[in-house]
């Protein structure tokens, strides 16, 4: 073999060797990197991310649930009102819900007569707005055990002629107001001889109308009383006997679900189930206590 064969045949192998390196070390730096691109996926696969428990509410009914513009250690944020935040008995009911399955809660400040559709449209998973459990509504929706109880009464201003009365029957001639959509509208057909007027959309209208004089009396949860008084010392306050009032036919303030979520109703229900009424009480008193004047 002459000197010339033997240089090309060395460089040939020199070539091939070169090739084989560069060809190892594009396979080593390339797996890792693959590796890499493969852990993220897996742990988005794994859904790391806390589940969300969505709640609609008012923030507009209290000592329930009402709306503040400063943050504390109490109120949450509300999703749909950048800078407001939501508090309440409502509120706390929720939080204690949320952290009993192992959710993030989210506030959604929703109109009452939209919270229904809203949560059969998916926009939230469940209603803590001081709902009662009525037997229309069962119709709609499922309804967790109460988580508060409450009894309906009137108020009118102090020298109404119909302060006085004792019996639901007792406003014969009367105009009396409720809140659209609610039971403390609908309980008015169980007075005889009143004059049953178009409901309004909210408590807060409801006072204001009977401050103007536009009514004589207004339908009312009795243990929100003692707020409605604060604001106005003079309102009079009418609680019936057992046997002469309204016959509610509901069980009281229960979480709203979709029909469809039956694990979640069992969930929602043994969270609950966790508060005594001891606790369910010092809740509410401390919501009757903070909320607005």
């Amino acid at each position: 073999m002459t000197r010339r064969m033997i240089s090309l045949l060395l460089a040939a192998l020199m070539i091939f060797s070169l090739a084989a390196c560069g060809s190892s070390q594009t396979q080593a730096t390339g797996t890792p990197a693959e590796e890499d691109a493969e852990a993220p996926a897996q742990e988005s696969g794994d859904s790391g991310e806390t589940l969300q428990f969505r709640v609609g509410m008012e923030c507009a009914y209290a000592p329930s649930n009402w709306q503040e513009d400063t943050a504390s250690d109490t109120n949450y944020p509300i999703e749909n009102v950048p800078g407001a935040y939501a508090e309440g008995y409502d509120v706390q009911i929720a939080k204690h819900i949320a952290e009993s399955l192992g959710r993030e809660l989210v506030i959604v400040k929703l109109a009452w007569t939209g919270l229904i559709e809203a949560l059969n449209q998916g926009q939230i998973d469940a209603i803590i707005a001081g709902m009662a459990d009525t037997e229309d509504r069962r119709q709609s929706i499922n309804f967790s055990d109460p988580y508060h109880v409450t009894v309906y009464g009137l108020m009118t201003l102090p020298d109404s002629p119909y302060a006085g009365g004792t019996t639901i029957n007792d406003f014969s001639g009367a105009s009396i107001l409720g809140q659209k959509d609610t039971m403390l509208d609908t309980v008015i057909d169980q007075m005889e001889g009143v004059n049953h007027l178009p409901p309004v959309d909210s408590v807060p209208n409801m006072i204001s109308r009977l401050d103007q004089g536009t009514c004589d009396a207004i339908v009312i949860n009795l243990e929100n009383s003692t707020s409605y008084l604060e604001l106005n010392p003079d309102y009079n306050i009418i609680e019936f006997a057992e046997g002469d009032g309204f016959e509610l036919g509901f069980n009281g303030s229960c979480v709203g679900l979709r029909k469809s979520d039956d694990q979640l109703l069992a969930d929602v229900n043994a969270a609950l189930a966790t508060y005594t009424q001891e606790d369910f009480d010092e809740l509410w008193n401390w919501a009757v206590e903070n909320q607005p004047n």
